[in-house]
């Protein structure tokens, strides 16, 4: 009898504990991805954002990550992927889906960026409600961001001035980084980023237009020799992205669940993603030098000439959000002038 009982309370213990672990990971989800399990992306960014949501909800949610496309498809699908549920959440670049998010572009736009991935980032989370809600239609952003910057990085061609790029082909990843490359004289060619080694390769563009970060993951230190950015680091524009969930999953969670998401999305954390991206593009640039590349920082003068030839871009966005019915003008004004107000949050940590 009492072997029987001790029986009896080993498989009553065994299914407490059972289900205290389905209950424990009640909330699952599927976050897709393009870049590798190793890149910094995903071990800088992705997994402690993961992490803090977890520990949050007090072990009631259980993040999956897949990177490198592994659910299927090709990088430009993620949004359709979540918006459909296809997938729980994703992180994507804005741009590899031109026109689906026109306001947030005022971000990219060169010398609207210059150099301060913190204060870009608080400024998208301060113009978030205001100004660029509506372009997120069937989707709940946790969080948006900016890398440190477009940089140039060329297979053999020395930049001093715009008429340096003449005749160049280079990928860009987004249509605001396809214009900035129109009005320097040279050809864009996009594409998704994993296919840049291969382009490279077949000769099929001669250089990109993309910050150092990735110079590590791509191997970009082989095959370029020379990376380029203007005076005091500054850059000709950016990338954004987004972490976002499936609208109808969001709205389905309880309360407390979509608190453990924002508290781990608010403004402290999307400043410390501009300081992790500013850090590995750090270490990109070192990666490049150290294998004998050329780090070419444009004079004062110099940089003044790009930004000259660059306005116009600025102003082409501006015409054409505004056929949308978007005051271009008007955020252009908003972003830098938030990009100024929180400048002061980059020199922290």
């Amino acid at each position: 009898m009492k072997l029987k009982l001790a029986k009896t309370a080993v498989a009553a213990l065994a299914l407490s504990v059972a289900a205290g672990g389905a209950w424990a990971q009640e909330h699952v989800f599927k976050l897709h991805h393009l870049l590798g399990a190793k890149s910094p992306a995903q071990t800088d960014m992705i997994e402690p954002w993961v992490k803090a949501v977890e520990e949050n909800s007090g072990g009631k949610v259980k993040i999956e990550i897949y990177p490198s496309m592994t659910l299927g498809g090709r990088p430009p699908e993620l949004v359709n992927q979540v918006r459909d549920g296809v997938v729980d959440l994703i992180w994507t670049v804005n741009g590899y889906t031109p026109g689906l998010f026109p306001r947030t572009e005022v971000m990219e736009l060169p010398f609207v960026f210059t150099n301060d991935p913190v204060a870009a980032n608080l400024a998208l989370y301060d113009m978030y409600d205001e100004y660029l809600k509506d372009d997120y239609k069937g989707m709940e952003p946790m969080f948006l961001h900016v890398h440190a910057g477009q940089g140039m990085q060329t297979v053999d061609r020395e930049v001093h001035k715009p008429s340096d790029l003449e005749g160049l082909k280079l990928r860009v990843p987004t249509r605001t980084g396809a214009w900035v490359i129109e009005a320097l004289g040279a050809s864009p060619v996009s594409m998704p980023v994993p296919d840049l080694p291969q382009a490279l390769s077949k000769k099929v563009v001669d250089g990109a237009f993309i910050p150092w970060e990735i110079i590590p993951a791509l191997k970009l230190q082989d095959q370029t020799k020379y990376q380029i950015e203007g005076y005091e680091k500054a850059r000709f524009g950016t990338t954004t992205f987004q972490i976002s969930m499936n609208k109808a999953r969001w709205d389905s969670l309880p309360e407390d669940i979509q608190k453990a998401f924002r508290d781990a999305s608010d403004r402290d954390w999307v400043a410390e993603v501009g300081r992790i991206w500013r850090n590995i593009d750090e270490r990109g640039i070192k990666v490049a030098t150290d294998a004998g590349n050329t780090h070419i920082t444009l004079t004062e003068e110099e940089t003044a000439a790009f930004q000259a030839a660059l306005e116009p871009v600025v102003d082409r966005w501006v015409e054409d959000v505004s056929s949308k019915g978007i005051d271009g003008a008007a955020m252009v004004a908003k972003a830098r002038e938030l990009i100024e107000a929180n400048a002061d949050a980059s020199m922290s940590n």
